[in-house]
């Protein structure tokens, strides 16, 4: 029988229910602060950092000298200092609530690219330079602005033109972030959700193509159009989403995940894991170990 995980950190943040937003600005030599998770969504701009590495969920990613990245929904994140030699590290971070524009408010024509960035907030997102470029001067008003009023302008400002730039990758697998996956496809949708619920098992093409009614070929071009990826690879995706959340939520064995997210050769596992996340199981559970505090 496995042994009761430690946990990772939930952080109570400083917003009030009558604060709009909760900003900081800051200078700092190293990364200190351990991967974490709160319910408040968090804007947080990283400039001069480069080799730091960043963590969202299952994704670990070395960043270069400017890193823009939304969270929201609990899923955990955090910055280490990894290969990062700055001692002069900048960074301003934003949080606000989940409830801050109401969903009467999102749910309004002018706010659906805000609405559906947020949606997309729940796996963690991170800006390219180009869309980054395009907000930076809003962010630097942030800290030269005094006003709360005005600040909550300039976050709607950054917000909308973040969500319109469309140049932005989801970072935490859907799979470990237990994040809904939303497509405007019946088909896809169907797919989906056998897969959600059968990703233990074998699961074969012929079978996913006759879910839907279409031929294997058809179907397999279909579904490459519509998600960006092969059945297999969404396939193994999902797989490895689970077993990631497995490592972090869970003492069981290497081997044991690997049996149990459908994956039934431990060797692969081990090959694909790190070619997809750039580092052995192990290591990954690793790094979310030493950031947690005991029970």
């Amino acid at each position: 029988m496995a042994q009761t995980q430690r946990e990772i950190i939930t952080e109570i943040t400083p917003l009030s229910d009558k604060d709009c937003f909760y900003f900081v600005d800051r200078y700092k030599e190293r990364f200190t602060y351990p991967i974490h998770r709160h319910e408040d969504y968090e804007l947080n701009f990283v400039v001069d950092a480069p080799g730091a590495s960043r963590v969202v969920g299952d994704s670990v990613c070395e960043i270069t000298d400017l890193d823009l990245v939304l969270v929201g929904h609990s899923i955990e994140h955090g910055w280490e200092q990894g290969n990062c030699t700055s001692t002069r590290i900048h960074e301003l971070t934003l949080q606000f609530s989940k409830n801050l524009f109401g969903d009467t408010f999102l749910g309004k024509t002018q706010m659906a690219p805000i609405r559906e960035l947020l949606e997309k907030a729940g796996n963690g997102i991170a800006f390219s330079k180009e869309s980054i470029m395009k907000v930076y001067h809003y962010l630097a008003q942030l800290s030269e602005t005094p006003d709360n009023f005005h600040r909550m302008l300039l976050l709607m400002s950054i917000l909308y033109e973040l969500a319109i730039s469309d140049d932005y990758v989801q970072l935490a697998s859907s799979s470990f972030a237990q994040a809904p996956q939303r497509t405007d496809s019946r088909r896809i949708t169907k797919v989906q959700e056998y897969i959600a619920t059968h990703y233990k098992e074998e699961i074969r093409l012929t079978d996913l193509a006759d879910l839907v009614g279409m031929a294997e070929t058809s179907f397999s071009r279909f579904f490459k159009l519509r998600t960006g990826r092969h059945v297999s690879e969404y396939v193994i995706d999902v797989r490895l989403g689970h077993a990631t959340r497995q490592l972090v939520d869970t003492t069981h064995t290497i081997s044991e995940i690997s049996y149990d997210c459908g994956f039934n050769n431990v060797s692969y596992f081990n090959r694909i894991f790190r070619k997809r996340k750039g580092c052995a199981p192990k290591e990954f559970r690793e790094l979310y170990k030493r950031n947690r505090l005991l029970v």
